[in-house]
């Protein structure tokens, strides 16, 4: 499995010779999507970080209450994380059940807060690895190597001058017969970008939830914590990952009577879970504030200027008459893809198409 795993994350961070999207979308696709899987092979290591549970009780096999706890879920009491370990507390957040019970007025018994979460950070972090995929499945099987076959080969600065003539004769030739007739193409790509806006929002609000609502300010929470001088009172990261836990486990004694045994558990995992999350919380907000320009630099596309301001940013080498005449013919639909082989094709080989195709119009005018 390891391997496979590895050879398929070589895979991804190929970067493909042909570009069908940019920079925001390959922000989704690529890069989290690679770091998550990344983060869940590391969960996954037990030889940097042992056992993901080893809980300590007397007279039971420690086999069976690891087993035991690790699916029941143990527990922690938020209010002491910040309490003075060795003397009020054995560990942050850990009481005996004295003190669980009957609270410091001994009145009032203290909130528990059950872990339940980290058994699933592997299968959760590949779930959110998927989703941050799906937009691109999506948009690479409508999109259908369209740019592709139109390119070929001429995204290469040398090749054979006669397959170079025949490429760019297809390309005018398609161009010129299916101009007007690209609107839905590029509002499939458009679609796929409110997608990849929708998805991260939705990650950030479903990684909150997952972790029973300690997400939304939790990256804030822990630099603020590791930026204090003394790093006392409540970490943030012992009340969301307890390095330390409890775990309550009842068993019939030799008389019939119920005995309650309180395991203390080892959580070593945590300590590279508080990390992961912590990061994600920050490259989270990224994705999420470069998503959002992304949608409005797409909202500008809609504006002719702006479409052929960008179109000759991409056409150094072509002379601006021709594309601000060419762009003012195209629709939206037309612009994306002309951008697209813009962005594939060599510069040289795109100041000839522009070139044909600028004469393949001209004719399409006299003869209508």
């Amino acid at each position: 499995m390891y391997y496979i795993l590895r050879d398929n994350i070589r895979q991804l961070l190929n970067i493909n010779t042909i570009k069908i999207d940019n920079i925001f979308f390959f922000l989704h696709y690529k890069i989290t999507m690679v770091l998550l899987v990344v983060f869940g092979l590391l969960v996954t290591k037990k030889q940097y970080f042992g056992d993901p549970i080893d809980c300590i009780v007397e007279a039971i096999n420690s086999d069976t209450i690891d087993m035991y706890c690790w699916i029941q879920s143990t527990y922690t009491i938020p209010e002491l994380t910040g309490a003075i370990v060795g003397e009020e507390v054995a560990h942050p957040g850990v009481a005996n059940y004295g003190a669980i019970k009957h609270g410091k007025g001994g009145t009032e018994s203290y909130a528990i807060k059950h872990h339940k979460y980290y058994q699933w950070v592997v299968l959760f972090l590949s779930l959110q690895a998927f989703m941050f995929y799906l937009p691109r499945f999506i948009w690479k099987t409508w999109e259908g190597g369209r740019v592709g076959s139109l390119v070929g080969e001429l995204h290469q600065p040398v090749g054979d001058n006669t397959l170079r003539q025949q490429r760019l004769a297809v390309a005018v030739e398609y161009f010129t017969r299916y101009l007007h007739h690209h609107n839905l193409y590029a509002f499939q790509f458009f679609f796929c970008e409110i997608l990849n806006f929708a998805n991260i929002i939705g990650q950030i609000y479903f990684t909150d939830r997952f972790l029973d609502y300690g997400f939304l300010n939790y990256g804030p929470r822990v630099s603020d914590y590791a930026t204090t001088a003394d790093l006392a009172g409540h970490d943030p990261k012992d009340e969301i990952f307890p390095k330390v836990a409890k775990c309550t486990f009842h068993m019939f004694g030799p008389s019939g009577t119920i005995m309650r045994h309180d395991a203390l558990c080892v959580l070593p995992l945590n300590i590279l879970n508080e990390k992961i999350f912590a990061f994600l919380w920050y490259w989270f907000v990224l994705v999420a504030v470069v998503s959002g320009l992304g949608l409005v630099y797409r909202l500008a596309t809609f504006l002719p200027t702006f479409r052929t301001w960008l179109l000759n940013g991409r056409s150094r080498l072509v002379a601006k008459e021709k594309i601000n005449s060419i762009s003012r013919r195209c629709y939206i639909g037309d612009w994306f893809i002309l951008y697209l082989i813009a962005k594939n094709m060599d510069a040289f080989v795109y100041r000839d198409f522009i070139q044909e195709l600028s004469e393949s119009l001209a004719d399409e005018d006299k003869v209508s």
